[in-house]
């Protein structure tokens, strides 16, 4: 029987989690992303920024985390998750921590593998003294955000857009509560 956890990711996961960001974006977004986007999340292009990310964190509330899977026999890295300060730009309390990446393999979903990865970036927010979290979701993105709203998190009014070259992509923001949850809770 095959056991899952969630521990710190380390410079040796990157080009994994390179690698699951990639192939994840290509399955997941392709009906929201334009092709050049996709063409350019390259797994090496991915795993660079992760390496970087992992052993030079760009702020202390910055932490990535890996899902893994272990079997008798092997240990495979199926998901992970990264959490940071908000932009300086966001209206935003400092207390605040955002999830910057939750992605789980699409052949490793429904294992419990999402629900350990937020677990553990609530548990890190919430050590970095966070006592609120945002994470942008692109619109149209119903796994996502219906996983999140599974967990207690409800969008709150926030919509922002970016530039993908062909044409502008909408996100919207949900946000949750953590100042009240017990140690290893992840819903509001």
């Amino acid at each position: 029987m095959a056991e899952g956890h969630v521990r710190d990711a380390q410079s040796t996961d990157a080009d994994e989690i390179g690698r699951i960001q990639s192939s994840t974006w290509q399955q997941a977004y392709r009906r929201q992303l334009p092709a050049e986007a996709l063409d350019a999340m390259t797994a090496e292009a991915a795993a660079e920024g992760w390496r970087a990310a992992i052993t030079h964190p760009p702020d202390a509330a910055h932490h990535v985390f890996v899902a893994l899977e272990a079997s008798t026999t092997d240990t495979t890295r199926v998901g992970f998750a990264a959490i940071a300060a908000p932009a300086e730009d966001e209206e935003e309390a400092s207390d605040a921590v955002e999830i910057v990446a939750l992605l789980v393999e699409p052949r490793w979903g429904r294992r419990g593998h999402g629900s350990r990865l937020l677990s553990a970036a609530v548990e890190g927010a919430r050590a970095d003294g966070a006592s609120s979290m945002i994470c942008w979701v692109l619109a149209g993105d119903r796994a996502t955000e219906g996983f999140l709203r599974s967990a207690g998190w409800e969008r709150d009014g926030w919509r922002r857009t970016f530039d993908a070259g062909e044409r502008e992509i909408a996100q919207h923001r949900m946000s949750t509560d953590i100042s009240h949850l017990p140690r290893g809770a992840t819903s509001a």
